[in-house]
């Protein structure tokens, strides 16, 4: 039975994105693949442990020091294999809500303060587990893990509509935590895959280098660009009143280019 709330958070942004977001949750729900509450979220699925450990044969993961994780509870294997793998990983606040952005879970370190694995990969849950910290006080990243609710083959992918993911890599390249190179994968259920057509990306948009699901894996050789930053026209109004650190980061960005 399908869970839908009246209307799912951040619709009315792109109209095409919307119906296909609502297309895969409702497949998501029928078809048995949904674990818990798949409406307005990066949707869990049922074989994300699988996806996680095929993405961790890569050698894109093997070779990754340092991985960027979103928080969303289909990632919770991806992030449990990072800090398994002995990996610093990066996992942004959700929705980017606090006056720090992001958090730094160090394997070394919570195994010194007897933190398990287990209880820092869950997502919004584990985030008192790592330490806060600032973009200046990042280290470049190695691989890029986000979530998606859907996903083309050619490397085309939706979140769930807030931006807050191509927000976060545009920050990242802007302050040159991305090479043009670094991979940008994700972890999905086959049934979000839809086809090409289905949707087209925008100048803001960050393309998928790979695509990993419980039975394949899909390296895009995706034909659209990566931004080389933040995408300002984009962003919503509702970014600048809900993430604390967006307007004064802007305005620092703006100074360095002068």
């Amino acid at each position: 039975m399908s869970t839908q709330p009246h209307e799912p958070r951040w619709e009315g942004r792109n109209a095409s994105k919307d119906v296909l977001r609502r297309e895969i949750w409702h497949l998501l729900e029928e078809t048995g693949s949904s674990v818990g509450t798949v409406w307005s979220h990066i949707p869990n699925f049922v074989g994300a442990e699988v996806a996680a450990a095929r993405l961790a044969e890569l050698p894109i993961w093997q070779q990754a020091k340092i991985v960027k994780a979103n928080p969303d509870s289909p990632q919770i294997p991806v992030r449990l294999r990072a800090l398994q793998d002995g990996k610093l990983l990066y996992m942004p606040i959700p929705e980017l809500k606090d006056d720090f952005p992001f958090v730094l879970f160090d394997p070394a370190e919570l195994t010194k303060q007897g933190i398990s694995f287990e209880s820092a990969a869950q997502g919004k849950h584990g985030v008192k587990f790592g330490r806060k910290v600032r973009f200046e006080e990042m280290l470049p990243i190695d691989l890029v893990v986000t979530g998606c609710v859907a996903v083309t083959r050619n490397g085309a992918r939706t979140g769930k509509g807030g931006g807050f993911a191509d927000l976060e890599l545009g920050l990242f390249r802007e302050l040159r935590l991305l090479k043009p190179e670094t991979p940008v994968a994700t972890t999905v259920h086959p049934v979000q895959i839809v086809p090409d057509d289905r949707l087209t990306m925008l100048p803001h948009d960050s393309p998928l280098h790979w695509i990993i699901t419980p039975d394949e894996v899909i390296e895009t050789h995706t034909p659209y660009p990566s931004p080389t930053g933040v995408y300002w026209a984009a962003v919503q109004p509702d970014q600048y009143r809900d993430i604390p650190f967006l307007a004064g980061l802007k305005e620092a960005l703006a100074k360095d280019r002068e």
